[in-house]
């Protein structure tokens, strides 16, 4: 059997979809997360939807599962142009593991697979994370290279201060969104399901996974400060030439001036 975790967008608007789907499924709400069970011939696809954009379906084919995406479109925020995807197979019945991208569950209860739908779920979310961050960086890795090169960003202040607007954004909406990745509060309330949260997080390598998107947010913090640094280069530049240029102006004039006296 198939299990498919998708990112669809920045995030879901939770509450509503769960009164949607009530009313057509069957469907639980469970804090930030609502599980819907669709039916599909002879077998049921258990599909979780996080508030933080993404879904996680255990059965069924990747294309009845990209279907069934369509449910939770009039409810999503900031849909992305690109889906994050990520897919492994499972089996049922024994004792938990995950190896090669193979899940091996204890029992096929909701809850068990919510329990490891978290880690997979957030490990999808990380991919859009890392996918946008490498972006900035190719769009931006010529800045410090131009910095080495000229001693200066070959760039008019207009262009560093949109520069500076695009990265703020772009960091500060990961930040923003960095309180997904951590262990949910879920297990408070079951704390006998998160080992099957821990061994999923542990296999998806998000721990350190989160620990060098922090690095790389570092990284961006450091190119807003040197493009800040260049921008104030640029404004006292511009200043001390305005200054020169008014001293030409006076020296002129008081020529001008002492040579109309001589005639």
């Amino acid at each position: 059997m198939e299990c498919f975790a998708f990112c669809t967008a920045s995030s879901y608007r939770i509450k509503p979809f769960f009164e949607r789907m009530r009313v057509r499924y069957k469907a639980n709400l469970h804090r930030d997360v609502v599980h819907v069970e669709f039916p599909t011939g002879e077998s049921i696809i258990d599909a979780f939807f996080f508030s933080y954009g993404a879904t996680v379906l255990w059965g069924g084919s990747k294309e009845i599962s990209q279907n069934l995406l369509d449910e939770i479109k009039g409810f999503e925020e900031q849909p992305r142009k690109e889906l994050e995807v990520d897919e492994f197979s499972y089996t049922l019945n024994g004792a938990a593991k995950v190896h090669e991208d193979e899940i091996t569950l204890p029992d096929e209860a909701a809850l068990t697979k919510l329990a490891v739908s978290y880690a997979i779920a957030q490990s999808v979310k990380l991919g859009t994370f890392e996918t946008s961050i490498l972006k900035t960086f190719d769009n931006n890795k010529h800045l410090p290279e131009d910095l080495a090169a000229n001693g200066k960003i070959n760039l008019s202040r207009r262009e560093i201060r949109r520069k500076m607007g695009k990265l703020f954004i772009e960091r500060s909406s990961i930040n923003l969104h960095l309180d997904v990745l951590v262990p949910p509060d879920f297990f408070w309330e079951y704390p006998e399901l998160e080992p099957l949260y821990k061994m999923m997080s542990i296999y998806l390598d998000i721990d350190s996974r989160v620990d060098a998107l922090n690095q790389r947010l570092d990284v961006l913090h450091e190119l807003l400060e040197m493009l800040g640094n260049e921008l104030n280069h640029q404004h006292s530049s511009q200043l001390e030439w305005t200054i020169i240029l008014l001293i030409v102006i006076e020296v002129v004039l008081t020529i001008a001036k002492d040579l109309l006296k001589l005639i």
